[in-house]
């Protein structure tokens, strides 16, 4: 990786290269050298990290289930490791990216207050294949997807919450800043309709502003813009958080005394998705020393692994045990000519917890250690009290996803093994009620484990409990959806 980089950086060595493998096999390694010290001599010694990741992850999950201890072990090691790693580069030169943490702003926003003149939703709908659905039939749909193995049971049981409670969906005393607001899979749109304050942070993108200009509003957006000027809004909007954590903890650390939600819903292409969560965390951490009251949200990833429960497990195993002919008569020849790669069976039978590593090699190592600092993140914030929201998202044909061509084809294909894959109109307005209960019950039951609080309100698309481990099928999905996906 070249050194030119602003804002938040990877650490550059002695030849001036900045290496995002060192720094993700140095966090993993330290984050297991206490509960699996075997585990983090082998990630030290893994000599592609680009490929070989995979084990090293999952060695992160399997070492944890040991004790709460050990997962809180790994989840503040990793954390401590990898911010303790990363830099700010600046007009000033190059620095800890601890320093960001009381560094004063020389940047300043304004904030543009826009009050919506739309009438509030009072009732939780969710769009689904061009319907709306509500009341009996989003609760028989909300059945359907748990009969299916879609979501667990914890999630839909808190939507029908969310849909008795109606008042809930306004999160009054509230304002959630939504960090991406543009983000197909952000909750910016459905809290608008519903009547909620919101504070929208995306970069200073003058279309991505024209379109949240547009958005149907019942609530309030507070804007970051530029201070001064006559330009536009849609010109003086947005913060490019890389380089501006200090100036945005001040704004939003202004915005008024109510209750601040930290949404988390930015994404980036490769080693840039490491960069703007790190950012994202270091924002958070310095606002939660400031503020009395914070909360977090965050969206988990499907693709990656997981800790599940036992009901789970012997879901997918009957899948496996009752699987077609022509899987039973198609598996053994494939699982001997792949080397046993090719459909296994999903897990260990009685497994309590199970192990679910829905990892995908394509998303590559940094998004892997992007997407594990948040849950790190969350299990070491509900741990010392913080109202946390982190609920796994499904799998969904986003814009990030479709343009990997191996990905499309895999997920226009995965239906054929029992996967469902979620439109994101669906998918937004799901997660966002989900958001919804955990702000209105404070994130939710706590668990004696967090593998426990990971599982919880889990809406997977039936990754954890489809007949097959996931990417001993992937390859055929697709190959078998690789059609679909071209046209």
């Amino acid at each position: 990786m070249t050194t030119q980089q602003r804002g938040v950086a990877f650490p550059a060595s002695e030849d001036g290269r900045r290496s995002t493998t060192s720094v993700g096999r140095a966090t993993v390694a330290e984050a297991l050298r206490t509960a699996d010290p075997n585990g983090a001599a082998h990630a030290e010694r893994e000599t592609s990290w680009r490929t070989g990741y995979l084990l090293h992850f999952r060695r992160l999950v399997e070492a944890g289930l040991a004790s709460r201890e050990a997962a809180l072990s790994i989840a503040g090691t990793g954390l401590s490791t990898l911010l303790s790693q990363m830099t700010v580069v600046d007009e000033d030169g190059e620095r800890p990216l601890e320093q960001w943490r009381t560094t004063a702003s020389s940047r300043t926003f304004d904030c543009v207050e826009i009050d919506g003149d739309e009438e509030a939703e009072t009732e939780l709908t969710l769009p689904l294949h061009g319907s709306r659905l509500g009341g009996d039939a989003l609760r028989a749909q909300l059945d359907r997807w748990v009969d299916r193995g879609a979501m667990e049971p914890s999630a839909a049981d808190a939507v029908r919450l969310v849909m008795d409670h109606p008042e809930w969906l306004r999160l009054e005393g509230r304002t959630v800043a939504v960090l991406g607001a543009g983000a197909e899979m952000g909750p910016l749109q459905s809290l608008l309709r519903w009547g909620a304050r919101v504070a929208a942070v995306d970069l200073p993108l003058p279309d991505v502003w024209e379109r949240l200009a547009r958005t149907p509003c019942a609530g309030t957006m507070l804007v970051p813009v530029r201070a001064g000027g006559p330009a536009p809004l849609p010109r003086r909007a947005g913060t490019n958080l890389l380089e501006e954590v200090p100036a945005l903890a001040e704004w939003l650390a202004a915005l008024d005394e109510e209750s601040l939600v930290i949404g988390n819903y930015v994404y980036a292409d490769g080693a840039d998705n490491v960069r703007v969560s790190v950012a994202v965390d270091a924002l958070t951490t310095r606002l939660m020393d400031e503020l009395d009251d914070v909360a977090l949200a965050f969206l988990a990833t499907p693709t990656d692994v997981f800790a599940v429960p036992a009901d789970a497990v012997a879901h997918a195993t009957r899948n496996y045990e009752t699987r077609s002919r022509a899987g039973r008569v198609l598996g053994r020849p494939l699982r001997t000519v792949s080397g046993g790669r090719l459909l296994q069976r999903p897990y260990v039978p009685d497994a309590d917890p199970g192990l679910n590593d829905s990892l995908v090699p394509q998303q590559g190592p940094n998004y892997a250690l992007a997407k594990r600092l948040q849950r790190w993140r969350a299990t070491v914030a509900r741990a010392q009290g913080a109202t946390v929201s982190m609920n796994v998202a499904p799998p969904t044909r986003t814009r990030s996803v479709v343009k990997n061509r191996a990905l499309a084809a895999a997920y226009a294909g995965a239906h054929r093994f029992g996967v469902e894959i979620f439109e994101p109109a669906t998918s937004n307005v799901l997660m966002a009620a989900l958001l919804v209960h955990d702000l209105n019950t404070g994130g939710g039951p706590r668990q004696e484990h967090p593998w426990q609080d990971e599982a919880h309100g889990a809406v997977h698309g039936g990754l954890w409990r489809a007949g097959y481990a996931p990417r001993s099928a992937l390859g055929l999905a697709a190959v078998l959806g690789y059609g679909s996906a071209r046209g």
